[in-house]
């Protein structure tokens, strides 16, 4: 059964830690800050996300579930990258459980700190991981320009 994902004061500072460093242009090389605007009060929301990229398309995912990030880029259908000086408009797609399955294969795999979020193992087919996309929403980010 995987663990249900709950906000503490440790991962509030861990996040805070991680938002400091991407606006300096630190971090892995797939992290950013997504801003997008918030569903009811319409000012910009901010939070520390791995982004998927494979084949030349980018994916984000929601390891955690349903956050209110989540609603909110559903609500919005864009939002902006952010990383240093670096910043990106971005339109978000969320996709079908089919497509889901390997990006959510390709974010356990290359992210283990969230594994213990997905009842699929990361050695497991992508099949297993259909499965897990109605818990784990998948975006396909495309360039808003386009």
């Amino acid at each position: 059964m995987a663990r249900a994902f709950r906000m503490n004061t440790t991962r509030r500072a861990a996040n805070a830690l991680v938002r400091v460093g991407l606006a300096m242009g630190l971090g892995e090389r797939n992290t950013w800050l997504l801003v997008v605007a918030g569903r009811k009060s319409g000012k910009p929301m901010a939070t520390p996300v791995t982004v998927v990229v494979e084949d030349g398309r980018r994916w984000l995912v929601s390891p955690y579930g349903e956050r209110a990030w989540v609603k909110n880029l559903r609500a919005a259908g864009e939002c902006e990258l952010r990383r240093g000086r670096r910043r990106e408009r971005v339109r978000a797609r969320e996709v079908t459980a089919a497509d889901a399955a390997p990006v959510l294969k390709r974010y356990a795999e290359r992210v283990p700190i969230t594994r213990p979020y997905f009842d699929a193992a990361h050695t497991d087919p992508p099949e297993r991981f259909a499965g897990e996309a109605d818990r784990h929403p998948v975006f396909e980010l495309i360039p808003a320009g386009v």
